[in-house]
């Protein structure tokens, strides 16, 4: 099994979010159907960027490291990089 960690875009609120699961299809689910307190705002949340990891540790690790940086440009950077 995996956990990711991933960066997800809304164009109505042109915002990123990152965050860390287990699977990523229910995660977008429930991004895209206000399940989730900080995406309900907006229901066209697209799948950007995913990096897979070996334990759940790994990925929120991940996640911290992107969200600490603050930076919409390394966001950016790290989607083009992977595209």
């Amino acid at each position: 099994m995996y956990f990711f960690t991933y960066i997800i875009y809304s164009k109505d609120l042109n915002k990123y979010y990152v965050g860390y699961t287990e699977n990523i299809e229910v995660r977008m689910k429930q991004h895209n159907t206000g399940i989730s307190t900080f995406t309900a705002k907006a229901t066209d949340w697209t799948l950007m960027f995913q990096e897979a990891f070996l334990t759940r540790q790994e990925a929120q690790h991940r996640e911290s490291e992107i969200k600490k940086k603050k930076s919409r440009k390394y966001i950016e950077w790290l989607i083009n990089r992977s595209s």
